[in-house]
């Protein structure tokens, strides 16, 4: 609470996923409303220089959630504008912070940014040891440049920027259209619209055997909320759940939570994506006492229960 008193706080992306979540985390911290600004970007384009140094004028600590994301498919498609979207953000943002005094600014990376062939678990020296999977790369060589941004920006300005790694985040709340959707919620809605209409099959990519960590939203909130109280260092921090599946099982757990009983027809002309993806937590956990509480398919329930009760309610006039 103490860490939070009398400070602004500029949370890019709170309105979105992610970064909703954090709003309420800081809230109920005590954290006061007017003392929370959150861009909007349909007037606020964090891509210009003038809207970053206008936002960041009287903060005193950034919360720097806002990103061009999407999936494998989103990935593949706009490359380009992933890359150049994230980076100027993300720059812009970083050196307009600086000039008006910002106390402390917190970048929220990806677990996109580590090598393609990254030893499990994925430990933050692993970082520099090889090249990002393929069809993501753009995306994370644009937020990782934010980590060595902030390692300059310390080294030069003394300036306090540190860099989490959260892995997929998943929960209410997310991003279920699916020309960018991640795995989880695209899953979700394929499985509930084919039970609704009655078709017997859904589409999945790939063949199913990657593996992933996902980490509940509400957690990766409160993982990100910690490190801006308690850490200061320039080296990156993982934030996960420990948890690894592979993606035929999360499929099958999908559609046995949501009630659909048809077959999942895994399009092997699509990419697999990295191979394994899970991460060493270790560094969060004793810089600052975070672990994920969640059980994963408890986060499941809660995520399918939230898109069909948001559904209703977008459905009714």
């Amino acid at each position: 609470m103490s860490f939070w008193q009398d400070k602004r706080v500029l949370v890019t992306g709170g309105a979105g996923f992610l970064g909703s979540h954090v709003v309420e985390k800081l809230s109920r911290r005590g954290v006061a409303c007017d003392a929370i600004l959150v861009p909007r970007r349909t007037i606020q384009d964090l891509r210009r220089w003038d809207v970053c140094l206008g936002v960041t004028a009287g903060i005193d600590i950034v919360l720097h959630l806002a990103g061009h994301v999407g999936g494998i498919g989103y990935n593949i498609a706009y490359p380009a504008q992933l890359f150049y979207d994230n980076l100027m953000m993300g720059g812009q943002l970083m050196e307009a912070a600086r000039q008006n005094g910002v106390q402390k600014f917190v970048t929220v990376g990806t677990a996109c940014e580590y090598p393609k062939n990254t030893p499990v678990p994925f430990r933050e020296t692993d970082l520099w040891n090889g090249y990002p999977e393929e069809t993501s790369a753009p995306y994370a060589i644009a937020k990782k440049s934010l980590l060595v941004g902030g390692q300059a920006y310390r080294q030069q300005y003394n300036f306090n920027a540190i860099h989490l790694l959260p892995i997929n985040p998943y929960g209410p709340r997310d991003n279920f259209d699916l020309e960018s959707s991640h795995v989880i919620p695209a899953l979700i809605r394929r499985a509930l619209e084919a039970k609704e209409s009655g078709v017997k099959h859904i589409v999945a990519w790939g063949d199913g055997s990657p593996t992933r960590e996902f980490l509940y939203v509400e957690d990766a909130a409160e993982g990100i909320v910690l490190a801006a109280e308690h850490y200061n260092w320039s080296d990156a921090v993982n934030l996960g759940s420990e948890f690894e599946i592979s993606i035929k099982d999360l499929a099958e757990i999908i559609t046995r939570l949501t009630g659909f009983e048809g077959k999942i027809v895994w399009d092997t002309t699509k990419p697999n994506g990295q191979p394994r993806r899970k991460l060493d937590t270790s560094r969060a956990k004793r810089e600052f006492g975070f672990q994920a509480q969640t059980p994963f398919e408890e986060g499941l329930q809660r995520t399918i229960d939230w898109y069909i009760d948001h559904s209703k309610k977008v459905s009714t006039p």
